[in-house]
């Protein structure tokens, strides 16, 4: 097939699992050409494996020290470039359109009516999941952000609806030697100066925490870090424990490699508060609602995560797709759930738990 695979770039999560996904479909022999809209070309890394790719501005959200902005968000809005951007693919072939809660390539494929399937973690949310909130506005964001007429949701529980397990990229758990006392710290959201403060008062552990900086420097116990996938990679391969917001993709690979859990939702986004308290009903994770000093401190004395093992939902997908689809969504998702490997301990979370939706 020809396809169009449109990722939302403002987190490097919606990157991260379209890789795995695309690496697969090309595999398959499939032609695939990707768009990333939502963050400026210059700061993207790690994409060159995406080639050929298409840069545009689309939507997003402007988010200061933890909490969406409102007004910065609707200032930050040109509906006329986007339209601009879907008219530019006018009577280009394509057989399929994938989005990862892409805006451009989901309303590419409805005006030139090409078949699209959505993978992400906020197509979730067109289920019975735990929700922290009842918020209307939010979940009609969910669901029009960018449409598509199949919807794969992603989730750490199927919760007895047809959604699938995260997309894990490959982690090669032994190769790294784990380091006790280092914590990995991933708080794009939160202003750097309130994060190091609070870091500062645990001077026994050591926290590597990646942030935009040019350059690597130490200042303590904190270990500031520039973004880069590979030394990240590393660092969350040796850590004992990992600090981050309530999104859904670094979460999961520390799940898959079982390591401490502690989250700080972006105030007011109910995709983020809805994770922490899937987190923790799940007995999976801790979460915070703010830079909570003894919180933290809890955390860090608290016993070891249990690893919960994810198959190759990248694959599956692959070939789910490149099988015309022809398993139903019920079947397909029942199949790949059947392959997660929970820890006895949590051996609960095996079963749909319908009381947390």
């Amino acid at each position: 097939m020809k396809i169009l695979y449109g990722v939302q770039a403002t987190g490097n999560g919606h990157i991260s699992r379209s890789r795995e996904v695309l690496v697969a479909l090309r595999q398959a022999g499939h032609d695939v050409h990707v768009i990333f809209s939502g963050r400026p070309s210059e700061q993207l890394w790690g994409v060159e494996i995406f080639r050929p790719f298409t840069v545009y501005r689309g939507f997003t959200f402007v988010v200061s020290r933890g909490r969406i902005n409102i007004p910065a968000t609707v200032f930050s809005l040109r509906p006329l470039q986007l339209r601009r951007d879907i008219a530019a693919w006018k009577g280009r072939h394509f057989d399929l359109v994938i989005t990862d809660f892409e805006p451009v390539s989901a309303r590419i494929a409805r005006q030139n009516r090409i078949p699209s399937v959505a993978i992400g973690h906020q197509y979730a949310f067109r289920y019975g999941i735990p929700l922290a909130a009842w918020d209307p506005a939010a979940l009609l964001v969910l669901k029009h952000f960018a449409p598509a007429d199949i919807a794969l949701g992603l989730h750490w529980h199927h919760f007895d609806q047809p959604i699938l397990p995260p997309i894990i990229p490959p982690l090669p758990r032994l190769a790294t030697p784990h380091m006790p006392g280092k914590i990995l710290v991933y708080l794009p959201n939160e202003d750097r100066r309130d994060v190091r403060r609070m870091l500062h008062q645990f001077s026994d552990h050591s926290f590597f925490f990646y942030s935009a900086v040019d350059q690597p420097y130490n200042d303590g116990n904190v270990c500031l870090r520039p973004y880069g996938r590979a030394a990240f990679l590393e660092d969350l391969l040796s850590c004992e424990g990992v600090i981050t917001n309530a999104g859904f993709e670094l979460a999961s690979e520390a799940l898959h490699l079982g390591k401490r859990l502690l989250v700080k939702p972006v105030a007011g986004q109910l995709e983020q508060t809805s994770n922490a308290l899937a987190l923790e009903r799940l007995n999976l994770g801790w979460a915070m609602h703010s830079l909570d000093r003894k919180r933290m401190q809890a955390w860090l004395a608290s016993p070891a995560s249990p690893r919960v093992v994810f198959p190759n939902v990248a694959q599956a997908i692959a070939d789910w797709l490149s099988s015309g689809m022809r398993e139903s969504l019920d079947d397909f998702t029942r199949s790949v759930w059947s392959q997660v490997c929970w820890p006895n301990e949590h051996s609960h979370v095996r079963q749909a738990m319908p009381a947390l939706a």
